[in-house]
């Protein structure tokens, strides 16, 4: 169904909030939307909701599976807004939402879903599920500009580390159960990304509530919601494949170029397959076997 904007959505939108997961995709040009589209459906979101502008097009086969919300992607902080919005208006539901072109994955979600995942987490008392967002990119930019390719995608074998998060609230001591991740092309090229964006860890998944707020550096002002872990043990951790910044170091001026490829002797092809994820450490499985 198309929605004219995000409001009507949310007054009218209500079978989409009737259990969830609710799936937001933000569509910021066509580049991948029908794939991302057919990957997190068959992830197992009951629902999922596409904003974008008008002139985004989406399958005639996938219309009637997703709600369509035209949607100003680009005016500062919309995204976060519209999250926000979305958590207020369904409370209790868990919501997850990422960008076209690119693709969640969970530990074993070959054989498990997204439904499956969250059962899981939620009996382990938690609410939120980090993800660390994995950048992709073409191994030829000749053949591929924009730097997309699913058939010749790679990834960065290593080359990912963490910070301790500073709490300016306690003389800038690290807060208890949270880092700041960083790797991939937003370390490679951090000369091309703003600081506050060099981050790769993204709190995707959570469990929505009234009051809680997502903040413009993917953290919540729930403090809880940001850690990687509860006190006891290490809880599951997901990947967002990504080509968003693959996409973005192309597509400016002041970056395409000076990248003629993102190809390195780390670089290896991505599996589009969840034990790969695991066994290079980029997800946790935490006590789910």
């Amino acid at each position: 169904m198309l929605y004219p904007d995000l409001e009507t959505f949310l007054t009218k939108g209500n079978a989409a909030f009737a259990k969830g997961p609710l799936a937001l995709v933000f569509a910021e040009d066509q580049t991948e939307v029908d794939t991302t589209l057919r990957h997190h459906l068959a992830a197992g979101f009951p629902e999922i909701a596409l904003l974008g502008p008008a002139g985004i097009t989406v399958s005639p086969e996938l219309e009637p599976k997703i709600h369509r919300i035209l949607f100003d992607i680009h005016i500062e902080d919309a995204v976060f807004a519209a999250i926000n919005a979305v958590s207020d208006a369904a409370p209790g539901i868990w919501l997850y939402y990422c960008y076209n072109s690119e693709y969640l994955f969970h530990p074993f979600c070959e054989t498990r879903n997204v439904r499956e995942l969250i059962a899981f987490h939620a009996e382990e008392r938690r609410d939120a599920i980090l993800s660390y967002v994995i950048d992709l990119y073409a191994d030829d930019l000749t053949q591929f500009p924009n730097a997309v390719s699913l058939e010749q995608a790679h990834l960065d074998k290593s080359g990912y580390y963490a910070l301790g998060r500073p709490d300016a609230a306690n003389h800038n001591y690290p807060k208890e159960r949270q880092l700041d991740f960083f790797g991939g092309l937003r370390w490679r090229f951090e000369e091309h990304i703003p600081l506050p964006r060099r981050k790769i860890d993204r709190i995707a998944l959570f469990k929505t509530r009234p009051g809680l707020v997502l903040r413009s550096d993917y953290t919540f002002n729930d403090e809880e919601y940001n850690t990687y872990a509860c006190p006891w043990h290490h809880n599951i951790t997901t990947a967002i494949a990504s080509f968003r910044t693959a996409k973005a170091l192309r597509s400016n001026a002041g970056s395409r170029f000076d990248i003629h490829t993102f190809q390195w002797h780390n670089s290896v092809p991505f599996a589009w397959h969840s034990d790969q994820l695991m066994q290079l450490g980029l997800m946790e499985p935490g006590q789910w076997f």
